[in-house]
C-alpha cells in the first residue's frame, strides 16, 4: 500500500481490484473503500494512510458505508453473506447470514439501528445492528433488487428493482406500502428528497421519475436521455435532482421535475453524480476516466480530474464539502483537494 500525491490528489493505491465504491465517514476523518479484490479499506481521510484492511469476504466486494456514528461499516458482497466491522479495530462484529444469491445494495437507518440489504436473490433484508439477528424479510420484487434507501426520518424504506419497479415500505413492520410501476426497464437506482415528499427512481428505460410516496403517484417523467439512466441524487437543499446517464451527460431537473439544464463534456458513459454539502456543486463520474465539477446553478464546469487510469465508478464529498475521494477500476481511489 502507498500513498502517491499527484496534483491536486491522493492517490490511495493496494486494491489488487477494481474499487466499486467510496464513502466517507460522517465525521470526514475516514474514507472506506469497497474492491473487486474481495475486501474493503479504511483510509485516513487526511493523510491518505490505510488504517484497516477489512478481509473475509470471498467475492467482490461492493460497497461499504459508514454508520451514522461512524462506529461500524457495512459491506456487501457476492458471497451471499453482508458482514458489519468495527472501525475502530477493522474486525467484523457480525456476519450476515441469510441471503441466496449476491448482496448488491445496503443503506443504514438514520438512527443506525437497522440495516437494509438488497439482493439477486430478489429479496430485502433487515438487520438489527447491534446483534446482527435478521428483523424481517421484505418479498414481493420478482427480480434483482439493486438498492435500498431510507428516508431522512427512517419512517420509511424504497427499493429499486430489476422487475421494473420500485417499492415504498415501512421499514419497522415490513409491510409494502407502495408498488411504484410506470418504468419499462430495470429501476437502478432509487432516493428520497430530504423531506421524504418525493421519490426518485433512474431506469434503463432512458428516463427517470418523481413520485409521490405517499400515494404511490408518478408526478413526474424525467425525459431527455438518450439511454439508460444509471443514477438519480437529490441536491441537500432539495431543490435539485441530477440523474446520470450512459449517453454521457448528466441533467439537472428543478424538483417539480422541469429541466434545468445539461451538462455535457464527459466522453463516455456518466455513471454517477454527488452535491456538494451546500449544493452548490455536482462532481460528475465516468468511464471516460475523468471527474468533473460543475457550478450547479450555471451547469458549467469549473474543474476537470485527470489521473485515474480507467472508469470512475463512484464519488463522494467529505462532510465539509473540501475534499472529493473517487473510486475507480484502476484499482485506485482518489482524494482530491477542493
Amino acid at each position: 500500500m502507498s500513498v502517491i500525491e499527484t496534483a491536486g490528489a491522493r492517490a490511495l493505491t493496494g486494491h489488487t481490484g477494481a474499487v466499486n465504491s467510496v464513502a466517507f465517514s460522517p465525521d470526514g476523518a475516514r474514507l472506506s473503500t469497497a474492491s473487486e479484490d474481495k475486501s474493503a479499506r479504511v483510509w485516513n481521510a487526511a493523510t491518505g494512510e490505510l488504517m484497516h484492511t477489512l478481509t473475509g469476504h470471498a467475492e467482490a466486494v461492493f460497497a461499504a458505508p459508514f454508520s451514522p456514528d461512524g462506529a461500524q461499516i457495512a459491506t456487501v458482497s457476492a458471497d451471499l453473506t453482508p458482514r458489519l466491522w468495527n472501525v475502530a479495530t477493522g474486525s467484523c462484529s457480525h456476519e450476515l447470514a441469510g441471503h441466496t444469491v449476491a448482496v448488491f445494495g445496503v443503506a443504514f437507518s438514520p438512527d443506525g439501528r437497522i440495516l437494509a440489504t438488497t439482493s439477486y436473490d430478489e429479496t430485502i433484508r433487515l438487520w438489527d445492528v447491534a446483534t446482527g439477528a435478521r428483523v424481517s424479510v421484505l418479498g414481493g420484487h420478482s427480480d434483482i433488487v439493486y438498492a435500498a434507501a431510507f428516508s431522512r426520518d427512517g419512517a420509511l424504506l424504497a427499493t429499486a428493482s430489476g422487475d421494473g419497479t420500485a417499492r415504498v415500505w415501512d421499514p419497522a413492520s415490513g409491510t409494502c406500502l407502495r408498488v411504484l410501476t410506470g418504468h419499462t426497464g430495470i429501476v437502478s437506482a432509487v432516493t428520497f428528497s430530504p423531506q421524504a415528499a418525493l421519490v426518485a427512481t433512474a431506469s434503463f428505460d432512458g428516463t427517470a421519475r418523481l413520485w409521490d410516496p405517499a400515494t404511490g403517484n408518478c408526478l413526474r417523467i424525467l425525459s431527455g436521455h438518450a439511454d439508460t439512466v444509471w443514477s438519480v441524487v437529490i441536491s441537500p437543499n432539495g431543490l435539485v435532482v441530477a440523474t446520470a446517464s450512459e449517453d454521457a451527460t448528466v441533467r439537472l431537473w428543478d424538483a417539480a421535475g422541469a429541466p434545468l439544464r445539461t451538462l455535457e463534456g464527459h466522453t463516455d458513459s456518466a455513471f454517477g453524480a454527488a452535491f456538494s454539502p451546500d449544493s452548490a456543486l455536482i462532481a460528475t463520474a465516468s468511464s471516460d476516466t475523468m471527474v468533473r465539477l460543475w457550478d450547479a446553478a450555471a451547469g458549467k464546469c469549473v474543474r476537470t480530474m485527470e489521473g485515474h487510469g480507467g472508469a470512475v465508478s463512484s464519488v463522494a464529498f467529505s462532510p465539509d464539502g473540501r475534499q472529493l475521494a473517487t473510486a475507480s477500476t484502476d484499482e485506485t481511489a482518489r482524494l482530491w483537494t477542493l
